[in-house]
C-alpha cells in the first residue's frame, strides 16, 4: 500500500513539474563580454530561482571577442541584451535601429583611468600631463568630454591594447579601465594599489549596464518585458547583499578562467563605488532611469561632440519598467 501511494506521488510530482516546464516562457539574454563580476544580478536571478518565480526560464548567453550578441538582439536571435551604456543607444537612434534600454542596472559607468601612486596625481586635471593609454572607442567618447571640458591634449594619447605593461613601464601615464577589475589585476602582478578616478563621479555620466530589447518586444509583450527586468532587479538586490555563492559558481561555469578573487573584489567595489545602487536608484530602485539624468549626459555628449544635438535623445529610453522601487526592501537598513 504504501509503495503504492509512494509510486502515485512520484507520477504527480513528475506532472507537476512537467506542467511547470511548459508554463516557463523560454527567452534568451545576452551579455556584451565573458561572465563575470559585472554581470553577477543576472547570474544570481538565474541560479537562485528568481527567473523562475516570474515564469522565465532564462538562457544567458554570454559575449566575447567574436560573439556580437547585440547584432543577435537586432535580427531577434535573442529576445534582450545587456548593452555597455548609454552611448550605445545613442547611436541606435542615430541608425534607427529600433532597440531601446528598459532599465540600467548601473547607476555608474565603471569606467576609471588609473594612476600611480605617489605622483602627485591629486585630481582629474593632473592627469593632463601624463601620458594617456586609452582605447579607440574611448578615445571616440570619454575623452573627447576630457578635452571640451577639461583641456586633455590629444597628443598625450597612445593606443590602449589591454595589455597594462605599458603603464606599469611608465610611472608618468595613466590606463583606461573598471574600476572592478583593472586596478585589481594590477595590485596582484605589480604589488602596488593604484589611485583611480572614477568618471561617473566627475561628470561622465552614462547609464551603464542596461537592458535592451526590441521595440517589436515593449508593443507587444510588455508584461514579458516587466517580469524579466523586475526579476533581474531583485537579482542584482541579491548579488549585491545576499548570498552571492551560487551565481558565482554558475559565472565560473561559464568563465572558468574567472577568479574567486577577482568575483569577491568587483562585488566590493560595487558596493564601495554605488556602482549600481545609487543616486536615484536609493528612491526608485536599482535599474533606475530618468528623463533629467539622459537629457544631461545628451548635453554633455554634444558639447563634447561626441553626438549631434539634432538627435531625439527622447527615444533611447523607456522608463515604464522601472522606477517602481522593486525588490527595494532586499537592500540592508543599516
Amino acid at each position: 500500500m504504501l509503495s503504492r501511494v509512494a509510486s502515485v506521488l512520484a507520477v504527480a510530482l513528475t506532472v507537476a513539474s512537467a506542467a511547470e516546464a511548459q508554463q516557463l516562457e523560454k527567452i534568451s539574454f545576452g551579455t556584451n563580454w565573458a561572465a563575470q563580476g559585472e554581470h553577477g544580478g543576472f547570474y544570481q536571478a538565474l541560479a537562485d530561482g528568481t527567473y523562475r518565480k516570474q515564469g522565465l526560464d532564462v538562457t544567458i548567453v554570454p559575449g566575447g571577442p567574436n560573439v556580437n550578441n547585440r547584432i543577435l538582439l537586432t535580427v531577434g536571435k535573442i529576445d534582450f541584451f545587456m548593452s555597455a551604456n548609454t552611448l550605445q543607444s545613442f547611436d541606435a537612434v542615430a541608425q534607427n535601429v529600433p532597440i531601446v534600454p528598459v532599465a540600467a542596472m548601473f547607476q555608474k559607468d565603471p569606467l576609471v583611468l588609473i594612476v600611480h601612486p605617489d605622483q602627485g596625481i591629486e585630481k582629474l586635471a593632473d592627469l593632463k600631463e601624463l601620458t594617456l593609454f586609452i582605447g579607440r572607442e574611448g578615445f571616440a567618447t570619454y575623452f573627447q568630454w576630457l578635452k571640451a571640458d577639461f583641456g586633455f591634449d590629444e597628443k598625450r594619447v597612445k593606443p590602449y591594447t589591454f595589455n597594462p605593461q605599458p603603464f606599469l613601464a611608465d610611472k608618468r601615464s595613466a590606463m583606461q579601465g573598471y574600476v572592478t577589475s583593472e586596478p585589481f589585476a594590477i595590485e596582484q602582478q605589480a604589488k602596488f594599489k593604484p589611485r583611480v578616478f572614477l568618471l561617473a563621479d566627475l561628470g561622465f555620466d552614462p547609464y551603464s549596464t542596461l537592458i535592451e530589447t526590441r521595440s517589436e518586444t515593449i508593443a507587444k509583450r510588455p508584461d514579458l518585458v516587466q517580469r524579466f527586468v523586475d526579476a533581474s532587479i531583485v537579482g542584482w538586490y541579491n548579488y549585491l547583499y545576499g548570498d552571492n555563492r551560487a551565481a558565482n559558481a554558475l559565472i565560473r561555469k561559464h568563465n572558468p578562467e574567472m577568479p574567486e578573487a577577482l568575483l569577491a573584489y568587483a562585488v566590493a567595489t560595487m558596493k564601495m563605488y554605488g556602482i549600481a545602487d545609487s543616486g536615484d536608484a536609493l528612491k526608485l530602485g536599482i535599474g533606475a532611469m530618468t528623463e533629467a539624468r539622459v537629457k544631461g549626459f545628451f548635453d554633455t555628449m554634444v558639447r563634447a561632440g561626441v553626438v549631434k544635438p539634432a538627435l531625439d535623445w527622447r527615444r533611447i529610453f523607456n522608463t515604464q519598467f522601472v522606477n517602481k522601487r522593486v525588490g527595494i526592501d532586499l537592500r540592508p537598513r543599516n
